[in-house]
């Protein structure tokens, strides 16, 4: 849409000349062939430019009459835009240190007397994206950050907003924290994935000292690809969740089936832990071992309750003398409650043993791998093979989940050789937990600022620079200078790759949409290239 309001008049005026005076190819002098002209709209003026043209005027110079701008000119503003940097850079601020939305962010830029349109602050953020992971992605920058380390620790995992949709990857550095890679595939084969790391591999001078991931079979197959002398450390929180999924669904059912003959004990509860506080813990569904394995403890709290217990007293009951006819009795909403308590233990007395033993069982597995002893790896596999080996010889004490224990051993299994290389390798986490928060944080920006439940679309299209910018933003405010591209050629690369995908999903949505359209508008293109005008 074309601009319906006239530009406001300039309020300062500059005049800028090249510092170089000689070409840079030739060494011959360059002339001054002309001025051009632009204006400029920073956050402190609107700026009258006036720009002194150079030309190399030798036959022999391949740059023979081509135009050199001035210099001071690309610290100012971008080609071709009329905003200024120090604009990008605030824009940028707002939105990803202060999660503020694109209404808000262009009505504090009017509050500034700049003047433009929301879908310009659109335009300008996708701008400070690009500029800020163009200038973080410079590989000198990232062996400037890893040289004083000596090593990388690489993190891996994918962020997928929604099934069906293409998978942003991200390549984590652990000891610095710095996002060495991001990018999108539609596929994660290994040999893509293999691809990714290797592009990591040959930007960094220093080696890989480990890869933390999760078990998924295509980067366990890439990592092994990639990096077959490089310790690969398997994520423990992604093994017991695995391992122990049928354990967890069995204490689930046990739970579902017992909420259905308490429900309403919450709010009586509170009201007896208002008279006198209750010993039970303070989780209300269940505690959680180390790495959040569930356990099964619903039915060991509300056994705990006094009125569901006749033999437990550890908790004084308030009581109304004349209750029920008789002095003394519990009040009528308490013995609801007892009434009803009994009744769902009673009914869900024969599902908890056998889940309790293998909780158990997981439980004693995730303590070891915690290894709060930090006792050397050896030690914690002889540990963890004696406690698989036990579970291997008694499936009957767990009943009815006995497949369930097999599954435990046979996911065991696949992850052994990758659980312990934390234990010997310095840093080396034991869970990739931190690269999952840094993608939970950035969804939780997204809804911020967005106010979408859901993932947007673009944060595959445009996550291989918006999650660089965001991890970045967070940690300190970048200047104009730092956004200053060092060449406009890369800066307009990596602006033509991200409109070729933006225009490669469009034109997929239009044939899902309606294929049959889609596929004549085609014909009709190609009968108009072959026949003869």
């Amino acid at each position: 849409m074309a601009r319906t309001t006239p530009r406001p008049p300039p309020t300062h005026t500059q005049t800028l000349q090249t510092i170089v005076r000689q070409c840079p190819c030739c060494g011959e002098p360059m002339w001054a062939a002309y001025h051009n002209y632009r204006t400029i709209t920073t956050l402190e003026a609107i700026m009258r430019l006036t720009l002194q043209i150079r030309r190399c005027l030798n036959p022999a110079c391949p740059q023979v009459r081509k135009p050199y701008r001035p210099e001071a000119e690309g610290r100012l503003a971008l080609p071709k835009h009329e905003f200024g940097l120090d604009v990008l850079t605030c824009i940028g601020t707002q939105r990803y240190a202060h999660h503020h939305s694109v209404p808000t962010i262009h009505q504090a830029l009017r509050e500034r007397g700049l003047a433009g349109a929301p879908r310009t602050v659109t335009h300008l953020l996708e701008r400070y994206d690009a500029l800020v992971a163009l200038s973080l992605q410079d590989t000198a920058r990232l062996q400037r950050l890893t040289q004083p380390q000596g090593r990388v620790i690489l993190a891996l995992d994918g962020l997928q907003p929604d099934v069906g949709q293409e998978v942003l990857w991200g390549l984590r550095d652990c000891l610095s924290g710095e996002v060495l890679l991001a990018r999108s595939l539609l596929s994660a084969t290994h040999p893509d994935l293999a691809a990714l790391i290797r592009e990591v591999k040959q930007a960094l001078e220093v080696p890989i000292g480990g890869v933390i991931t999760d078990g998924q079979l295509s980067i366990r197959a890439a990592v092994a690809q990639a990096f077959p002398e490089v310790p690969h450390q398997l994520c423990h929180f992604h093994y017991l969740q695995e391992a122990a999924k049928p354990i967890y669904e069995a204490d689930r059912h046990a739970k579902k089936v017992l909420k259905k003959y308490v429900r309403g004990v919450r709010p009586l509860e509170r009201a007896v832990e208002g008279d006198a506080p209750s010993p039970r813990p303070r989780s209300s569904g269940g505690t959680a071992a180390p790495f959040g394995v569930p356990l099964p403890t619903m039915a060991d709290r509300l056994w705990r309750l006094p009125v569901s217990n006749s033999t437990t007293a550890s908790m004084p009951l308030p009581r109304e003398p004349g209750a029920g006819g008789k002095k003394g009795a519990l009040p009528k909403a308490l013995r609801r409650l007892k009434t009803s308590l009994r009744r769902g233990l009673d009914a869900t007395a024969a599902l908890w043993p056998e889940v309790r033993v293998a909780s158990g069982w997981v439980q004693r597995a995730a303590h070891i791998l915690h290894n709060d002893t930090q006792d050397p790896g050896a030690a914690v596999q002889r540990r963890r093979q004696g406690l698989l080996g036990a579970m291997e010889q008694h499936p009957a004490k767990a009943g009815t989940l006995a497949p369930a224990i097999g599954h435990f051993l046979k996911v065991s299994r696949s992850y052994w050789p990758g659980l312990c290389h934390c234990y010997s390798v310095p840093d080396l986490p034991r869970t990739k937990n931190e690269l999952e928060q840094f993608f939970g944080a950035y969804r939780s920006h997204e809804r911020r600022a967005t106010g979408r439940k859901v993932a947007s679309p673009a944060v595959v299209l445009r996550g291989a620079v918006r999650l660089v910018a965001y991890a970045a933003t967070r940690l300190r405010p970048f200047t104009s200078e730092e956004l200053a591209p060092h060449t406009v050629s890369a800066w307009q690369e990596l602006r033509h790759t991200l409109e070729t995908r933006r225009h490669q999903r469009t034109q997929r949505r239009r044939f899902r949409r309606d294929p049959a359209a889609y596929l004549a508008t085609l014909e009709a293109d190609l009968l108009k290239l072959i026949l003869p005008p």
